[in-house]
This record gives structure tokens, C-alpha cells and sequence, in this order.
């Protein structure tokens, strides 16, 4: 069986639900979900502004890449014919892949962090001349 054929067959057989594949996608699925809501009130709790607007899409993302995936289980275990091709999954990895490589990169060139400014005490300060005042 050739590659495009294996990705595009419309319907790749049926699952039971207790199959190690099926169980391992849906704590996939459950624990995307999950985190999303982790991420959600983790994010609440920052007080680095910078952190908390690069993260601002993570929790929503995380739990629409969850749903997706559950759609696609369930579909592959009830054999819903075109639902349950593997190119589906193929796709869901490729664009999960692709978002965290962009946040990654985001995160990267766009962090910052606001350093303490310490004020240095210049010996030499007193004996330079001060700024005059207008009256």
C-alpha cells in the first residue's frame, strides 16, 4: 500500500475504544483540555506583563487542538467515514508542531525582562560642578 493511499483512504477500519492507540490519543486529548485550563489560571497569576501577553493565545489554542482531537478519535472508533482518515491526524500534528515552533521563535525575539536599576555612586560626583537653577 503506498503512502497517499494509506493517509487518504476514507475509512482505515474501526478502533474499539479500549485499544491502546484510542486510549493513549484520548489522555492526549483529555490532558490538552486540562492544560488548557492550567494555562488559564497560571496565566492570571503572572505579573510579568511581558510573559502574560506573549502567553494570551496558549490556553485557547490548547483547548481547541483538545476538542479536535476528540472529534477525531471518536470519529475513528465510531467509523465515520472521511472524518477518520489518518491525514486528519496528520494534519492536527503538523499544525501543532508549526504553532509552537511560531511561539517558540515569538517568545524568543520578543521577551524581555525589566532589570533592577541600580544607581551608582560616582566618587568624583562631588567634586564636579552642579547645574544651575533659574530663578
Amino acid at each position: 500500500m503506498s503512502p497517499i493511499v494509506y493517509f487518504l483512504w476514507p475509512n482505515p477500519g474501526q478502533l474499539p475504544y479500549n485499544d491502546p492507540k484510542i486510549v493513549t490519543f484520548l489522555c492526549l486529548a483529555f490532558g490538552l483540555i486540562l492544560l488548557s485550563f492550567v494555562l488559564g489560571s497560571w496565566r492570571r497569576r503572572l505579573s510579568n506583563s511581558v510573559t502574560k501577553r506573549l502567553s494570551r493565545s496558549w490556553s485557547t489554542v490548547s483547548l481547541w487542538f483538545g476538542i479536535i482531537a476528540l472529534v477525531l478519535i471518536v470519529s475513528r472508533a465510531e467509523q465515520i467515514s472521511y472524518m477518520s482518515m489518518r491525514l486528519w491526524w496528520a494534519i492536527w500534528f503538523f499544525a501543532l508542531l508549526m504553532y509552537c515552533f511560531f511561539q517558540v521563535r515569538i517568545f524568543r525575539a520578543r521577551y524581555y525582562e525589566k532589570l533592577p536599576r541600580k544607581d551608582i555612586e560616582d566618587p568624583r560626583k562631588k567634586y564636579l560642578p552642579n547645574k544651575k537653577t533659574r530663578r
